[in-house]
């Protein structure tokens, strides 16, 4: 059983350093591989939901990957994709650029921010992104990335790529070629993105659709590393990791639910907004009743403890709820009106090992 939560070290080994260490030029850190720093050119592929732990306990599955030199760095809170994304591209920590969570409350609504929608609405103009998340990204610089054409418009990416050069893929295949084809071009640093497996992880836990999907990224590494010029590095990180939960669903006790007026967050990192003076009622029953799954914490445990990071703005905290449940087992909470289009097996967000510990991995040519 894990004791405690794994507390992101935003001041070392972190995926919110990773781009300051590329692009800033300044000190040479420890947890990143020089081979990284001392390239003329670098390749960022960030892939979606490969988590340390479970790369490690499949070397035969992916066989570059582990041949590959570097090591595990943490994630940032919660564990999930439009918080850490936003901080490899900003270079901070939640708390400062504000993106503190896949599902936000903004006033008395919740915004989903991958969707960029409110009650399944478009609310690009409610909510404008580049106001949400302002922070500059890149350093200041505006390199090239690559993603999925889908997301070109999306309020996601205007809030977590702004000032950017957008370069989009449709199938996997098409993302090495237009890796290829910028550093054809002397991009000196690309931004690339996939998400593949987190897809395939949520719809089929960590089983054999799973491996299958890890092996196809392996092979894309393989094929970028046999198209990479001279002197370039390829530098392949993750978001978070995973952890199969299966249908362990807990429901809100009923003890706890007179005091909720709604629910912000995901299943392994839930939080509860307290009825107006409800919050230390809410806190009790909370912990009473979910203390046997997860960590219940209250919002300033959590913002004096550094999980957002050093620094909290008031604007990232007015966005977090009262109370969170925060999974230490492999079980999600449940919220009614945080549904898609499938039941969910792997999930994150929490800050178990398993979640927060994600690889750093360099390969040259």
């Amino acid at each position: 059983m894990v004791d405690e939560p794994m507390i992101p070290d935003y001041a070392g080994g972190c995926i919110a350093n990773v781009v300051p260490a590329l692009l800033g030029g300044g000190e040479r850190p420890d947890w990143m591989p020089a081979a990284a720093l001392d390239a003329e050119r670098v390749v960022l592929l960030v892939l979606d939901g490969v988590g340390w732990e479970q790369l490690q306990a499949r070397p035969s599955v992916a066989p570059t990957l582990h041949g590959l030199v570097g090591g595990p760095i943490h994630s940032v809170c919660p564990t999930t994709t439009s918080t850490a994304l936003t901080s490899f591209t900003t270079g901070l920590p939640p708390g400062e650029h504000g993106v503190v969570g896949y599902r936000v409350a903004v006033d008395s609504s919740v915004l989903n921010v991958l969707r960029w929608s409110i009650d399944g609405r478009d609310a690009r103009e409610r909510v404008v992104p580049e106001k949400l998340q302002s922070r500059d990204t890149f350093c200041s610089q505006h390199p090239a990335i690559v993603t999925r054409t889908d997301f070109r418009s999306s309020g996601f990416t205007r809030a977590h790529l702004d000032g950017t050069r957008f370069n989009g893929y449709r199938v996997l295949s098409t993302l090495v070629v237009e890796l290829q084809r910028l550093l054809a071009a002397h991009e000196p640093f690309v931004y690339a993105y996939y998400d593949g497996l987190d897809k395939v992880a949520h719809e089929y836990g960590l089983g054999e659709h799973y491996d299958a999907e890890l092996s196809a990224l392996d092979q894309l590494v393989a094929n970028l590393l046999r198209v990479l010029p001279p002197d370039t590095a390829l530098v392949v990180t993750a978001d978070h990791g995973q952890v199969d939960v299966g249908d362990r669903v807990v429901e809100l006790s009923p003890e706890v639910v007179p005091h909720v007026a709604m629910q912000s967050g995901e299943g392994r990192f839930r939080w509860l907004h307290a009825r107006p003076g409800r919050h230390d009622a809410l806190l009790a029953a909370a912990s009473a009743r979910h203390a046997d799954t997860g960590w219940v914490v209250s919002r300033d445990q959590v913002v004096d403890e550094g999980w957002f990071g050093p620094v909290v703005t008031d604007a990232a905290r007015a966005l977090l709820g009262d109370v969170a449940l925060v999974a230490r087992d492999p079980v999600a909470y449940l919220d009614p009106d945080d549904t898609g289009p499938y039941v969910l097996i792997g999930r994150h967000g929490s800050l178990t090992s398993a979640e927060v510990l994600v690889p750093l991995l360099v390969g040259t040519t």
